[in-house]
């Protein structure tokens, strides 16, 4: 991990502000750099509000490649689907390439062949051999109450996979498809966006010098590019006890 930096937002609309000018810079670089930003979203209700703002924004929309970084098994028509969620929020509100958006297919009724699958495609996209991570611009996180972030959850077999692209997580015998450790890992931006009170304990833990990753799945990520936790204050309050935190 070359750097971790921490900022902390009056509330949650100043989050989503903060949030917005940092994408729209890591798209506007990694457009510069490369001609194209693959771009990975977060499912939740904290980026929510951060896709009705992108789609406002005048971007060259043919540039951008979009993925999920987990998905729940359902749908894309569902009130559940993180995919669902992004197209009524943004993708759906602009000009945007059908063939652009890459979303997690969900319609085999086998989540690990529909995890597979979606693995073929990315690596055909990246143009990645079998063994080799792709690397995407830009990811987007959120993390739960519990530690959790895409669909990584504590103490499950998902955190385990080290030589897939794309596994099945599990929450409460529901399956999901969500990208592995490694593969956000590679990641050259990744940025947490993360709000509410209910968000401290787990912050202390996921921020504490010595915990279980296990336990707390979001210390696990430990990209090899920037990484970015974005908080409002009422998340964000608690890491004010770290002393050798450096919140900006």
């Amino acid at each position: 991990m070359r750097s971790r930096r921490v900022k902390v937002y009056q509330d949650k609309a100043a989050l989503v502000k903060g949030a917005l000018g940092l994408v729209l810079e890591q798209i506007k670089q990694a457009i510069a750099q490369r001609g194209q930003c693959s771009l990975v979203l977060a499912g939740g209700s904290t980026p929510k509000p951060l896709y009705e703002a992108l789609a406002q924004e005048d971007l060259p929309w043919e540039k951008l490649h979009i993925f999920w970084g987990d998905e729940r098994y359902v749908p894309p028509t569902h009130p559940d689907s993180n995919e669902g969620m992004a197209r009524q929020a943004w993708l759906d509100r602009v000009n945007f390439p059908a063939a652009n958006i890459h979303p997690m297919p969900t319609s085999d009724q086998d989540p690990q062949a529909d995890a597979s699958r979606h693995e073929q495609e990315l690596r055909a996209f990246f143009g990645a051999a079998e063994g080799e991570f792709p690397v995407f611009d830009l990811i987007l996180l959120g993390m739960g109450d519990d530690g959790h972030t895409a669909s990584l959850f504590p103490q499950t077999a998902a955190l385990e996979v080290c030589d897939r692209l794309i596994t099945v997580g599990e929450k409460s015998g529901q399956p999901r498809l969500t990208f592995t450790i490694p593969l956000i890992n590679q990641g050259r931006c990744v940025i947490f966006m993360v709000a509410g009170a209910n968000k401290q304990p787990a912050l202390q833990q996921v921020f504490a010098e010595t915990a279980d990753p296990v336990a707390y799945p979001s210390r696990f990520i430990q990209p090899q590019g920037e990484l970015w936790w974005l908080l409002d204050e009422a998340a964000g309050t608690v890491l004010k006890s770290f002393n050798n935190l450096v919140i900006e």
